[in-house]
């Protein structure tokens, strides 16, 4: 009898911010779609866009690249607002485009380095080697909960009832 050597394997949606490739979890993505107006949140915290109506529910949309200090592009053709679910709560990610729903064994995953492995990016799960790039993994509930400084979920503006986010561990 053979042996048969089944390698786990996770299913990512790539996408791309900035001129670089980053990732998340298959299993949090509810949706893509593509722009639409935006209404704007007076007081929101800056990656805050705003908020949507999808399907008769108001969510909220953050742009990534400013969550993650990038340089804030151009909205294009490509641009998507990737629906995530975080703690029961869908939430809208604008990104430059998402190019590809794929299947990686996850022996390809490296674990971040001492260097970005600050408290401050503990939302990078590692770097994935594909064969012609290296991809960001990134932990959307670490990105988008644990703090004040990261909560776009409540947007509720300082003084008022703000509800507290419990952080993740």
């Amino acid at each position: 009898m053979r042996e048969v050597k089944v390698e786990t394997e996770q299913q990512l949606v790539l996408f791309d911010l900035a001129s670089e490739h980053y990732a998340i979890d298959s299993m949090n993505v509810r949706e893509i779609i593509r722009m639409q107006s935006i209404t704007k949140i007076p007081g929101a915290p800056a990656s805050v866009e705003g908020v949507i109506n999808l399907r008769g529910k108001v969510t909220p949309v953050m742009d990534l690249r400013k969550r993650l200090g990038l340089v804030v592009g151009q909205e294009s053709k490509e641009t998507r607002i990737v629906v995530v679910e975080v703690e029961g709560q869908d939430v809208g990610l604008i990104v430059d485009g998402v190019s590809e729903v794929l299947r990686i064994p996850v022996s390809v995953i490296e674990p971040t380095s001492t260097i970005v492995a600050a408290e401050e990016a503990d939302y990078i799960l590692g770097v994935a080697k594909l064969e012609t790039k290296l991809v960001i993994l990134l932990d959307i509930g670490r990105l988008l909960v644990g703090g004040e400084k990261r909560m776009p979920l409540g947007m509720e503006k300082a003084g008022s009832q703000a509800v507290a986010a419990s952080p993740v561990s």
